[in-house]
């Protein structure tokens, strides 16, 4: 372990000695990036429309997927929770939305948890009907909720293009069972962790038929190469089938661009996968609008060439999609923003007010169109 440690800590010096775009006054190579995905992942819209809160742009309030697939996006994520305590991003949730962005032209990204609540690297709790399972009923159950969920979203005719087998499960999943981090890291987890996403995988794969969505496999920390190398490297030892890479890359807590195009092109070229940054934001203001505390709400929380104005969070999407299309082989395959929509108004709470793609007022910011690749 010490040893391979010791050549991956010098595959990430090597990797990281160029130019790093986060550093002031450097930018990335100025290659135009390939034609990639532009997208969004809107779960909270059903609770900010329940509050009245709506979204405008120079046409005045608009249905937002149908404002989002006019100003070029082309795709949208939902999170999809098993039993929520109160049915925001369960599957009715889903299904509706859904259906509504699918007739706005947009392609549908489905990110299950596979938890009633948030699942990330601090927490994956199984829902709360999977509880007291034995571990081969626990993997039924994933392979028959993902066949049933994945089924409903086609027979609705909305059957996704993307699906995400967990979010950021670099800890893994389904804790404790598919649990690999801290004391957890230890090759019978990992098996279980690999069993699990087996059983995820044969659901959806059974469920779309003919056309299958392609599978994600989701991690945060977006420009630890070490970190992305480790995980996929456990997976590619037990041989599990997916498709894409999907990373989390928000600049407070997961490093430079720099950083995060290393890692990409090394994770593209290593595990022959085409890339996507899943998950991503940057302030448009420091100011606040209602008194929750904003998740990135200080300077320290900036890269130093991107200000926390409307135009640094557009030039920050700009710079971000540089770095995509900088991956090697065209594998830099698509930029997914997280919560454009979730305003702080009356009856809703937001701690992402100043990152959003809209101002207090709801009106869009020139970064949504950044994001597709306008100007």
């Amino acid at each position: 372990m010490p040893i391979r440690r010791a050549v991956l800590l010098l595959a990430a010096a090597l990797l990281g000695c160029g130019r790093d775009p986060g550093t002031p006054g450097e930018e990335p190579e100025d290659r135009p990036p390939p034609d990639m995905l532009a997208g969004g992942d809107i779960s909270f819209l059903p609770t900010i429309e329940q509050h009245g809160g709506t979204y405008r742009d120079t046409a005045g309030a608009r249905d937002l997927p149908r404002l989002l697939a006019d100003h070029g996006w082309d795709a949208v994520r939902l999170r999809l929770w098993h039993t929520p305590t109160d049915a925001h991003s369960g599957l009715p949730e889903v299904l509706a939305l859904a259906r509504r962005t699918s007739a706005a032209g947009l392609q549908l990204l489905l990110d299950i948890h596979y938890s009633d609540t948030w699942a990330d690297p601090g927490q994956q709790t199984k829902p709360t009907a999977w509880t007291s399972l034995p571990f081969d009923v626990l993997t039924d159950s994933v392979y028959r909720y993902t066949r049933d969920v994945v089924g409903a979203l086609k027979d609705q005719g909305t059957l996704p293009t993307m699906v995400q087998l967990g979010n950021e499960i670099r800890p893994g999943m389904l804790w404790p069972d598919g649990r690999v981090d801290g004391s957890y890291n230890q090759p019978a987890q990992w098996d279980r962790l690999v069993t699990l996403l087996h059983a995820a995988r044969r659901g959806v794969l059974e469920a779309a038929g003919a056309q299958p969505p392609l599978l994600m496999i989701h991690l945060d920390h977006g420009g630890d190469n070490l970190l992305g190398r480790y995980f996929f490297d456990e997976l590619k030892a037990r041989g599990l089938e997916y498709d894409v890479i999907g990373v989390s890359y928000y600049p407070k807590w997961h490093g430079t661009l720099g950083q995060l195009g290393a890692n990409l092109a090394d994770l593209s070229a290593r595990y022959a996968r085409d890339v996507y940054v899943v998950e991503t934001a940057y302030p448009w203001t420091l100011d606040w609008k209602d008194g929750t505390a904003n998740s990135m709400g200080t300077s320290a929380d900036l890269l130093p060439a991107y200000p926390a104005t409307p135009q640094g969070q557009a030039d920050f999407l700009r710079s971000l999609r540089l770095v995509l299309g900088n991956v090697p082989g065209g594998r830099g395959k698509g930029v997914f923003y997280w919560a454009p929509e979730w305003l702080a108004i009356p009856g809703v709470h937001s701690s992402w007010e100043n990152a959003t793609l809209f101002d207090f007022d709801g009106k869009a910011l020139p970064a949504l169109d950044t994001l597709a690749g306008g100007h």
